[in-house]
């Protein structure tokens, strides 16, 4: 027996925390469906004691495939050095493909051990044959995503849990591939409008880091030679200075860079300053709209989502507050569900954060009117992944000139500085 934490909803959304003495996650499910409780978390307290293995939970004992059930006499070695898990990009190819299975007339486990077949990755291939074992040994397929939660998250296990109850997984599995292509769509425009200026500040940082450390200190051993006791210019003065600062320091520069790197990581961690990280990134210039705009699109389409799935508002909402990757946005969704779970709309509360437009408040309120919230939320997501597109292409085209004058004048300004010296080097000559 072991202890398992879980997490709970009612019919109406409120939530209950608890602990009970089972074998399994399966038996927590049960025992909350008996109380009418849908789980959205259940957690093994006792680390002591491995979890069982998907033919031990799964499969009567003595039956061969992925993994005997029956016990040897002896001492065995199995352990894993991290959780399976299926890279993004195929994990959306997956979903797609055991839609247009479903859809074509197979059956659950025929359409998973076929998908296991043509997997390339061993990662892959693993989780797709240990959740066909799981269903083949009772479990929902709900139930059997649960087992990887590094692999499928909250929204697709409930948005799959929607599909068996209206029994329309393939459409519901239709539906999280589209999604996942579409936020994978957005993450890689903005990571590309990303990678140009970091490579730009990182070539310009090396280039200057050289001709500071070797360049410049040969310059000054010649000016010292041919210069005796007449100044410098005051910009060779400078760059000299800094040259000689980088050349002595180059060991504390490098030791304060991965202290602060450290101490942001060590700040980001905590509650406080995760808060305020997220908060810098909403609001500072340029960036703060661009990040904006990806939230409002990922938030609406991810609720538009699951209430077109059928999943409850007030469990949609938690969903979505647990995707969320930032802690600001976290907050304000769940205060909009503790006001929906008191009676009001969802636009209310949602104008209230003040994270939103005043657009898609009043999109959202027209959808609460005519019933059609889930459709308008999906308009506004396409609204906003069109300006997300837009904003991308705009700072990419904003970047590019800006990155070539800040190396043109980085780089330019060192080579000035050492050829006005070698001027005047050339005039004493020439005299």
């Amino acid at each position: 027996m072991s202890k398992f934490a879980y997490t709970a909803l009612d019919s109406g959304g409120k939530e209950f925390r608890g602990v009970v003495d089972v074998e399994s996650e399966a038996d927590v499910a049960a025992i909350l469906k008996q109380k009418g409780l849908l789980p959205t978390s259940v957690k093994r307290m006792d680390s002591s004691k491995p979890p069982r293995t998907q033919s031990q939970a799964a499969k009567p004992s003595g039956k061969g495939g992925s993994g005997g059930a029956k016990k040897k006499k002896g001492f065995s070695l199995n352990f894993q050095l991290s959780t399976p898990k299926i890279p993004p990009k195929e994990l959306s190819l997956f979903t797609r493909q055991l839609s247009t299975l479903l859809d074509a007339g197979l059956p659950l486990i025929r359409a998973l051990r076929t998908l296991e077949r043509q997997a390339k990755n061993k990662m892959t291939k693993q989780v797709i044959r240990e959740t066909a074992d799981y269903v083949e040994g009772g479990f929902t397929f709900s139930e059997a995503l649960s087992k990887h939660p590094k692999t499928f998250d909250q929204l697709f296990v409930n948005m799959v849990r929607a599909g068996e109850t209206a029994g329309a997984i393939e459409i519901i599995l239709n539906r999280l591939a589209t999604f996942m292509e579409k936020s994978a769509k957005i993450t890689a425009k903005i990571k590309s409008a990303m990678i140009y200026p970091a490579v730009v500040l990182c070539v310009a940082g090396g280039v200057t880091i050289f001709l500071m450390a070797f360049i410049v200190p040969k310059f000054k051993s010649i000016f010292s030679e041919l210069l005796q006791g007449m100044p410098l210019p005051a910009l060779t003065t400078a760059v000299m200075a800094a040259s000689d600062f980088i050349t002595d320091k180059i060991v504390h520069i490098v030791v304060g860079a991965v202290v602060l790197f450290i101490a942001y990581k060590l700040f980001k961690k905590t509650e406080f300053g995760r808060y305020w990280i997220d908060y810098f990134k909403y609001r500072v210039p340029v960036f703060g709209t661009l990040n904006s705009k990806t939230t409002i699109a990922r938030f609406t389409r991810t609720l538009g989502t699951l209430l077109s799935s059928s999943v409850p508002v007030l469990n949609t909402l938690l969903i979505v507050r647990d995707t969320a990757d930032n802690l600001l946005v976290k907050r304000a969704i769940q205060k909009v569900h503790d006001a929906v779970r008191e009676g009001e709309s969802v636009a209310v509360p949602l104008g209230a954060t003040k994270l939103f437009p005043d657009m898609v408040i009043s999109m959202v309120e027209v959808g609460e009117e005519t019933g059609k919230l889930p459709e308008m939320l999906e308009k506004i997501a396409d609204v906003y992944e069109d300006e997300v597109d837009d904003a991308v292409e705009a700072l990419t085209s904003l970047i590019e000139p800006i990155m070539i004058v800040f190396m043109a004048v980085v780089v330019g300004t060192i080579v000035i500085a050492m050829f006005m010296p070698l001027i005047k080097i050339m005039q004493t000559l020439g005299g």
